[in-house]
């Protein structure tokens, strides 16, 4: 597989979102989804201290053990954990890598993400604890996520400012039927060397293929729930993937390579962190980024999907 870099770590393009295990997944099958992943050749494990209630973490360091040395595990920060656990204060960042350490079963972490911006810290405070964690070696590179433009440029002068380890990348969302980022936050990745990190880079299923305008969505899948069908489905989208999966295959290629390729398109993407909930959806999604689009592609895409208007 293809490997592309965050910072001083090299990542498959193809990654493994681990937000399902803890919610839809319990140990036995998250397992039987990371050691698929890892045979499919991904290297990039992306999870954080709320999926699953924290169980996400347990059971990645658990199927890990053993094959640590050739994973890159990013993990995540400063949502509510619940009352007590949250933010980005500099005592809590500390804390709360101690505990993904301990979850994780790990004496390092590669790659550990700001999930959120704290409004009410510092960036310069976050970033100092976060040095810290790299000068004592229990963090290899720092990133955070859902960050504007404005707020990746302002990190960054903070970091210079205070002599501190910089975020290496950003992980917001982006997808063929979400380019938002495009407008601003693309272009800012591009001009500090930052890569970025597309979630819900599949619009949550919606780019899979498996959903058909005017029937129900399968029982089980996300868009079944309410919350998902009312953020990602739309009589409008459906129209969009109707027309990208006919389009994917007049050139013999499936709606998930398209989607995946797309993104792998995109000179600051670094791996595609998609979620899987099964070991053949594993394997499709690592073979996915194996389509390389032409500009003709791109632009037949571009008519289809348009661009966030700048």
């Amino acid at each position: 597989m293809e490997t592309r870099r965050i910072g001083s770590l090299t990542v498959s393009i193809v990654g493994l979102g681990c937000n399902n295990f803890g919610w839809g997944l319990q140990e036995a099958e998250s397992a039987r989804v990371i050691h698929a992943a890892i045979d499919a050749g991904i290297t990039l494990f992306d999870t954080a201290d709320i999926y699953g209630g924290t169980k996400s973490e347990v059971f990645l360091g658990r199927a890990l053990a053993g094959r640590r040395r050739s994973v890159v595990i990013a993990t995540k920060f400063g949502m509510k954990v619940d009352d007590r656990r949250q933010g980005a204060k500099p005592e809590y960042v500390r804390q709360a890598a101690e505990d993904s350490l301990r979850r994780l079963g790990t004496d390092h972490i590669d790659l550990y993400q700001l999930h959120t911006p704290d409004p009410t810290v510092p960036i310069a405070d976050t970033l100092g604890a976060l040095d810290d964690l790299v000068r004592a070696g229990k963090v290899r590179e720092i990133g955070c996520s859902n960050f504007s433009a404005a707020q990746l440029a302002d990190a960054r002068a903070e970091a210079v400012k205070i002599e501190s380890a910089p975020f290496v990348c950003v992980q917001n969302e982006l997808s063929v039927l979400n380019r938002e980022p495009e407008r601003e936050v693309l272009p800012e990745c591009e001009r500090l060397g930052l890569a970025f990190l597309p979630y819900f880079p599949l619009a949550s299923g919606l780019l899979t293929g498996k959903y058909t305008r005017g029937r129900p969505a399968p029982a089980g899948s996300r868009l079944s729930q309410e919350w998902a069908s009312s953020r990602f489905m739309s009589d409008a989208r459906m129209a969009i993937v109707e027309r990208l999966t006919a389009f994917a295959g007049q050139q013999n290629h499936t709606l998930l390579e398209l989607a995946i390729s797309w993104l792998a398109s995109k000179p600051s993407v670094s791996s595609v962190i998609a979620g899987a909930t099964s070991p053949e959806q594993i394997r499709q999604n690592a073979t996915a980024a194996s389509w390389t689009l032409t500009r003709s592609d791109l632009a037949e895409i571009d008519r289809i999907a348009p661009p966030a208007s700048r």
